[in-house]
């Protein structure tokens, strides 16, 4: 029930409208050690269209994987994407140009990667099945730090959006790790009880993970102790359990994203369900029931971890498929505002650019697509 069956498997212009009516596309392939480019036939029209983002054209296509991709992200500044899967290899690309060009090449993992999120504008970490988190300097680059603590498949890592970062990664092993990027150890562990395949952290005080048990946990990571000798932070009794659990899926959770403001939890399942929950502190009442829930998006027989992710004003969400279709919604009433054909298998991960209306969405055909959609 996490991405091993998937691992075994494989070793807008305007609302409600689908890629093929737009009039102009482009095609870039990454290649090493160049880049080649191919426009198609229509792309003459590309600059008779209202556009509404500086991506060379409606929509771009990003080939160079040799495998499933299972994770693609905009760095802070939304200048470059990472994107990373099956074949264990990072590629760093731009957003903006005639190319899109394939910069950079990342290796070491040995085993598929399964997430990947940037900490900052420097530095990624990694999620990898072969049971280690990694963190990378993109300027560098090379691997920063190699954890090892988990004991089987890691299936998702996040991290802080503050200056001093935490990474959290969760794993079949059923923990849900926080690490402090100065440091080779962990930070703290903490029991989820069964396997965990989605996690978020908001900061050095509240971090999620959804499992196997069809549950989101929210914990409390100041009922961890630190010496100030070492910094480093020990389980207490009182860490072992949850502040709060979220309850309404009724399968696997498959991917968590914090609203920008860090106020909505949004959650992404094998029931092919999206909830929203409000995750303030001040909320009143020992159980919290879903704000909003989204449909459309499926999951199938391949299991995959399919992300989920808010736009950069918190307007829309959006969620992986397996009907190799992008949907994206509308938070304040939940009706689908894009159903995006374009994949050739199922869309694994899908996230918004921070500052443009732009959407990248990655899948099991190997492809990335990045393409504008209204503001």
């Amino acid at each position: 029930r996490s991405r091993r069956m998937a691992l075994a498997a494989a070793a807008s212009s305007s609302r409600k409208r689908g890629r093929e009516d737009l009039t102009s596309s482009m095609t870039v392939s990454a290649s090493r050690p160049s880049t080649t480019f191919e426009e198609d036939s229509s792309a003459s029209a590309l600059f008779d269209e209202e556009r509404s983002s500086r991506l060379h054209a409606p929509i771009m296509v990003l080939t160079g994987h040799e495998g499933p991709i299972y994770s693609t992200k905009f760095a802070p500044s939304g200048a470059h994407l990472a994107s990373a899967g099956a074949e264990r290899k990072i590629l760093l690309w731009e957003v903006y140009g005639e190319t899109c060009e394939n910069f950079n090449v990342l290796e070491g993992h040995k085993n598929a990667i399964l997430e990947l999120r940037w900490v900052d504008e420097r530095h990624l970490a990694t999620a990898s099945a072969d049971k280690t988190v990694c963190l990378w300097d993109t300027h560098a680059g090379k691997r920063k730090r190699k954890w090892t603590g988990h004991t089987s498949f890691v299936n998702a890592v996040a991290a802080t959006r503050e200056p001093n970062a935490l990474v959290a990664s969760g794993a079949d092993d059923g923990l849900l790790i926080v690490w402090d990027p100065r440091s080779k150890e962990r930070a703290a562990a903490i029991p989820h009880g069964r396997a965990v395949t989605a996690v978020e952290i908001k900061d050095d005080t509240l971090a999620f993970s959804g499992g196997i048990d069809d549950v989101v946990r929210a914990w409390d990571l100041r009922k961890f102790t630190t010496t100030a000798a070492t910094s480093s932070r020990t389980t207490t009794d009182q860490g072992s359990r949850p502040l709060y659990s979220l309850e309404g899926h009724q399968h696997t959770i498959t991917g968590v994203a914090l609203s920008p403001d860090g106020t909505t939890l949004l959650s992404n399942a094998m029931d092919s369900k999206l909830f929203t929950w409000d995750v303030q502190s001040f909320v009143a009442g020992d159980r919290r029931t879903p704000l909003r829930a989204f449909v459309g998006a499926r999951h199938d027989f391949q299991k995959n971890l399919l992300s989920c992710a808010w736009s950069n004003d918190a307007s829309k969400v959006s969620a992986g498929s397996s009907d190799s279709i992008v949907h994206i919604w509308d938070v304040a009433s939940a009706d689908e505002l894009y159903y995006l054909p374009g994949h050739l298998g199922s869309v694994n991960d899908v996230h918004f650019h921070p500052l443009e209306p732009i959407v990248a969405s990655c899948g099991s055909d190997n492809l990335i697509y990045l393409g504008e959609i209204a503001p």
